[in-house]
């Protein structure tokens, strides 16, 4: 008799996944299905609490679609500058590129944002890495660099408009008891006890990184990438980046304000006697709908549109024609963003006979990426 006991073949249904697939379908669906889960939540919240028939009857009558197709030129025109802008980086960073490429790569961006959140800096970077045989940790960092200018531009419009709309602002903060939650935050001790424990984790996890031995190899990929983010103090000719800022900027505020010429009853905030032109509810519905872009949604589906529609809340303006405001703009600007991707697809196929985006000779930290 055999003493060892014969192995069993696993039976239908019983087999399970390896770590990596796990792994990798785990990030699937942190990237996929938790963006859409939560922008899908936002409209079904948004509509349980407005008339949906309503809106789809106000974003179809009396809306004036030139208006409509100016604010997509608004959209292009800020992408244009801000691959310009980008440029100026990149060529600090001794990345040299031509416009037509950096173009390409902000409307992919945006367009693959669509998506999944996020991903299409990625995409850019890996993009622009390969074309131009650079570091990505290097252009990485330079896109970094590019969203820390816009952070700090947001920081100022949200100072300027607490300046100039301090009434509708304060309705917000007092319906929403915003101050006394920020007081509460201060003095709550277990508040300053979670931000000591996270310094006191980082400090620990840094000395301890210097016995890992892939310690070096991530301290040379984070080296690389503070060469791309520091590139913004050594960028020549910083008067023309500040001005191109401005421009990204007020192309983006433009992309609302023109919107408002668009329907009746925002067009009544322009041209109402004693008003400003509908500048200040336009610049707190920008306000309000840019900072609802850090919330991870697709192509800021859900959150923007709450946003907008509160924002024109302050000003008088029904749920019901917010939502058709918000509704008409975002899918025009969605449009435009789909219409990009494609042109961008057709330029990369274009160009692809003389650009090679497939063989990896530049090595960096044991991973290449390598363009022609």
């Amino acid at each position: 008799m055999n003493s060892h006991t014969p192995e069993t073949s696993p039976t239908p249904g019983s087999e399970t996944l390896p770590p990596s697939k796990l792994k990798r379908l785990g990030g699937y669906v942190v990237k996929f299905a938790v963006p859409a889960a939560f922008s899908a939540l936002l409209v079904v919240w948004m509509f349980h609490k407005i008339n949906f028939h309503a809106a789809l009857v106000a974003a179809r009558e009396g809306v004036e679609w030139r208006w409509i197709i100016c604010m997509t030129l608004f959209t292009v025109l800020s992408h244009i500058i801000r691959g310009y802008r980008w440029g100026m980086q990149l060529d600090a960073a001794g990345v040299k590129c031509r416009l037509s490429d950096l173009c390409a790569a902000v409307f992919g961006n945006y367009a693959l944002n669509l998506v999944v959140p996020r991903i299409g800096e990625v995409w850019r970077s890996v993009f622009i890495s390969r074309r131009m045989k650079a570091p990505f940790s290097k252009v990485f960092g330079t896109v970094l660099g590019d969203r820390l200018v816009d952070g700090l531009t947001v920081v100022g419009l949200i100072t300027l408009t607490l300046l100039v709309t301090s009434g509708p602002l304060d309705t917000f903060i007092h319906h929403y008891h915003l101050e006394r939650d920020a007081e509460d935050l201060v003095r709550a001790p277990m508040a300053w006890c979670a931000v000591a424990l996270l310094v006191g984790g980082i400090c620990i996890l840094t000395r301890l990184s210097k016995h890992c031995k892939k310690a070096a190899d991530i301290d040379r990929w984070v080296t690389k990438l503070w060469q791309g983010l520091k590139v913004l103090a050594t960028i020549r000719r910083k008067w023309l980046f500040l001005l191109l800022t401005l421009g990204i900027w007020i192309c983006y505020f433009m992309q609302v304000y023109v919107c408002f010429f668009a329907f009746p009853f925002t067009r009544a905030l322009v041209t109402e006697t004693g008003s400003d032109y509908g500048l200040t509810a336009a610049l707190v519905a920008f306000v309000f709908s840019t900072l609802s872009m850090a919330i991870p949604s697709n192509g800021g589906l859900g959150p923007w549109n709450i946003a907008i529609i509160f924002g024109l809340s302050l000003f008088g303006i029904p749920a019901t024609e917010g939502a058709a405001f918000s509704i008409v703009v975002w899918s025009a600007q969605s449009a435009m963003l789909i219409l990009l991707g494609i042109i961008t697809a057709i330029y990369i196929a274009a160009t692809s006979h003389s650009v090679n985006l497939t063989r990896p000779t530049h090595h960096e930290d044991g991973q290449g990426l390598r363009g022609a």
